[in-house]
């Protein structure tokens, strides 16, 4: 989330796409009705159903499944075209002006420099055009030079009329035009909207294009930045976002820096690659704050290693593990079943053993039939976890899913008994970047112990073999720090000092050497404190400030605002450095003053930003440093050269097409998207599959855990898994509510009871009637047999999104029989 959940309160617009937020987030759905009832705002709401979220909706929006791109750039031209649009905020605020060079072009589906034997781009050819008498690159503040970025995303995005939206989306065209109507009325100073998602839009081929799309058009009519405003992603759990700041992925070390690969053999080379060069020189200079980036390293490797770490051995950087292929899980799992993993030098044998730590992957899938064959061929699998998963029992897997005989798998199952959410304190960093203190409320039941019990015991366990046996590089191990009160159980609130930040020698002003801010020992501020000499250490800089010499600011808990927009800011802690809104320099004009007076983000008052806390150097005068500190060019990116899969979004079927693609029939799908080819990843045409199928989740149900209920009480609201199918295709098939009907993709078949509804709209797609079926996804064989049903990522495609290889649950084709 860009801004949080209370500040939706303050919009005019809410457009929620990708996400069912009655549903899925009801409490923070409240905050909805509050910009209803105190702003009258508009709900806007574009799904494949007609949801909790829809029915309370000013409009909605049909749409079919995985083609809310071609919707996104429909809006985007609606506002270019009809001049809805803030061209103050777009000159000032985005690379709209930067002029791209005559390398980048874009073709019959395909953008500049694809291979079509790796299926992958040459992003090289994506550069902006370098300015004249040494400047960084040539600008045109007035947009018309034909190749700034503001006339190529125009040239772009001419193609996606009301006509086409309708062709691509089948979403009524006068339905589309109400939405565009709405939304553009944004764009300008004096209104503002926000745009809310969920994995509606994360869980496609093209899921983070989809992503950026929702962000360019936010920029495009000044959103971003400003209260009431920005791109607001709703987590599916409760401390998803705290997981994933904390390396949650493979690709990312805490604090979203970057994880090492083997040839880079030092800091040095490893900084070369991970510090952006900044790029603009003239008018307004970016920050480009990465070029602390040495500082939050260091500060890492000092938590990670203590003592140990020096600036002789380069602070232990050569102990850091370094990645050397793709380590996603679903490429772990191909390995696994396929007993042999792609690295860097070549084949080699696949992973033996898996730990699988509060995740479920039997029932996460995609293709269960594979992940089943995966953990049959393991060593041995340890699952912690609360209950007795999918996982935990997939050699118990009922015949459908086609595993090994029970007495032909060799995996060692353990299953270690943890702790529930209730029953261990520390932190939730929730949507809106809040991390929250709770507080344990009871203890785990008979044996089950806490997380950090569970992984202490098994790194001292694992530490004592290395020091007594030795190995390959123990350093690894034995040079961790591990200093905690009681190493073998740590008490979360040291462990979240350590995370924080201290000083471990006196730390200096950096204007004024001879006064010292910090001194040794003391926890420090804020990342501002960092140092990239050694004496400091932080173990996550994007949260460094949570645990201050004040106390531990997660636990604040004062309902003050003075700001009166909701920021609340002695309420817990907002990473990064306790601010609100991200990027709110660009709520205020080139002058510092609010777009509007009535929401200010930060403005100058003569001296320094006030308000928000600034995303900005707090004494930086109006015009010294763009808004966007992060980046380079210290502007938003309406155009990108970051992303595998092009630098604009363009509208591509799913992997499992329905259509070929009606803009460019020879480029149907995404061109750079990943899938696996191994005897279980099998692929369905629209010729033997011809409808879209979609998944969700449920208000009653939290995700596979409410089958485990065994006195039933919470099964009773939803108690049974349920296929939802609109009546004119019941109608067609014969099929009544109630009854038994078998929904089947290449990959396999399930079977449950028919929901004929209303709730699923008939779609008129490229010229032709499309049917769209959906189910949710909380069943399967493992917990109370009385509540047990299929998975419903039997029939989900083991394809990806080349950038973050989220596999593609929300878009896939079926077919649709009686039972």
């Amino acid at each position: 989330m860009t801004n949080g959940w209370v500040d939706i309160k303050n919009t005019d617009v809410i457009l929620a796409m990708g996400g069912n937020a009655a549903e899925n987030h009801p409490v923070g759905f409240k905050w909805f009705m509050e910009a209803r009832r105190g702003r009258n705002a508009k709900l806007c709401v574009v799904d494949p159903r007609f949801t909790r979220t829809a029915a309370v909706a000013d409009v909605y929006a049909p749409i079919r499944a995985g083609t809310d791109i071609a919707f996104l750039l429909g809006l985007i031209r609606y506002a270019i075209e009809n001049k809805r649009y803030h061209e103050d905020y777009v000159k000032i605020h985005t690379n709209a002006p930067y002029v791209i060079g005559e390398k980048f072009d874009f073709n019959d589906g395909l953008f500049a420099g694809f291979d079509e034997g790796k299926g992958e781009y040459d992003k090289t050819l994506w550069g902006y055009e370098a300015g004249a008498k040494g400047g960084a690159y040539k600008v045109d503040p007035t947009l018309e030079d034909p190749r700034c970025v503001f006339q190529l995303l125009r040239k772009h995005v001419a193609r996606y009329t009301p006509e086409v939206v309708e062709q691509v989306c089948g979403t009524p065209k006068d339905q589309f035009l109400k939405v565009a109507e709405i939304v553009t009325s944004t764009g300008n100073a004096a209104r503002v909207g926000t745009i809310t998602y969920a994995l509606g839009w994360t869980q496609h081929s093209t899921g983070v294009q989809m992503i950026r799309a929702g962000a360019m058009l936010q920029l495009l009519l000044g959103n971003v930045g400003r209260p009431g405003g920005g791109v607001n992603a709703f987590r599916g759990h409760s401390n998803i976002q705290g997981a994933t700041d904390t390396a949650g992925t493979f690709e990312i070390l805490p604090g979203y820096l970057k994880t090492p690969t083997g040839p880079l053999t030092n800091l040095k080379e490893y900084y070369e690659g991970a510090i952006p060069t900044t790029l603009n020189k003239q008018a307004w200079a970016s920050m480009n704050y990465w070029v602390n980036y040495p500082k939050f390293m260091v500060s890492l490797l000092k938590a990670q290693y203590g003592n140990a770490a020096t600036k002789d051995n380069d602070f232990g950087y050569q102990w850091l593990p370094k990645v050397d292929g793709n380590y996603s899980w679903m490429y772990i799992f191909d390995d696994m079943y396929r007993g042999k993993a792609t690295r860097a030098g070549g084949e080699e044998p696949g992973p033996e053993a898996l730990i699988t730590f509060g995740m479920n992957p039997v029932g996460l899938g995609p293709n269960s039939k594979k992940m089943v064959a995966a953990l049959a061929k393991q060593k041995w699998m340890v699952v912690v976890e609360n209950v007795e998963t999918e996982t935990a029992i997939f050699w118990k897997a009922p015949k459908e899913y086609e595993g090994p005989e029970p007495s032909q798998i060799p995996t060692e199952v353990f299953l270690l008994p943890a702790a529930d959410f209730a029953e261990k304190d520390g932190t939730f960093t929730n949507s809106a970047r809040w991390l929250q203190w709770k507080w344990k409320a009871l203890d785990p039941p008979g044996q089950a112990k806490a997380d950090q019990e569970i992984l202490a015991r098994l790194f001292l366990a694992v530490r004592d073999l290395y020091q007594k046996e030795g190995g390959a590089l123990p350093e690894q191990l034995t040079n961790v720090s591990w200093s905690y009160t009681n190493p073998a159980d740590p008490d979360l609130g040291e462990v979240l000092k350590e995370m924080s930040g201290k000083a471990l020698a006196d730390v200096h002003d950096p204007n004024d050497k001879t006064k010292v801010v910090k001194t040794a020992g003391q926890q420090l501020d804020g990342f501002g404190q960092l140092m990239d000499d050694g004496t400091t250490l932080c173990g996550n800089w994007l949260h460094s400030g949570v645990y201050t010499e004040a106390g531990n600011n997660a636990q604040r808990r004062s309902n003050a605002d003075p700001t009166g927009l909701g920021m609340f800011h002695n309420w817990a802690f907002s990473w990064p450095a306790n601010r609100r809104v991200m990027y709110n320099r660009a709520s205020a004009d080139a002058n510092g003053k609010p777009w509007d007076p009535k929401r200010p983000g930060i403005q100058w008052n003569g001296q320094k930003w006030v308000g928000d806390v600034p995303d900005m150097k707090p004494d930086a005068p109006p015009g010294t440093y763009g808004a966007f500190i992060m980046l380079p060019e210290g502007v938003g990116r309406l155009f990108s050269a970051a992303f595998n899969d092009g630098p604009f979004p363009e509208h591509y079927e799913a992997v499992e097409a329905a259509v070929a693609n009606p803009l460019h029939p020879n480029v149907t799908s995404n061109p750079a998207f990943k899938k696996f080819t191994s005897d279980k990843d099998v692929y369905g045409t629209k010729e033997e599959f011809p409808i879209v199928c979609t998944t969700y989740r449920l208000t009653e149900h939290f995700h596979y855990w409410t089958q485990h209920q065994h006195d039933g009480r919470l099964n009773e609201l939803q108690p049974g898994f349920f296929i939802e199918i609109p009546e004119g295709l019941a109608k067609e098939k014969g099929i009544a509510n109630g009854s038994q009907v078998k929904v089947i993709s290449k990959r396999g078949q399930i079977q449950g009871m028919a929901m004929v509804t209303k709730r699923l709209y008939p779609l008129t797609v490229d010229g032709k009637p499309m049917w769209q079926i959906g189910f949710p996804i909380h069943w399967g064989f493992a917990g109370d047999p009385a509540h047990t049903g299929p998975l419903a990522n039997t029939l989900t495609p083991s394809a990806m999104d080349p950038n973050t290889w989220t596999p593609e649950y929300k878009a896939f084709l079926v077919k649709l029989e009686k039972a």
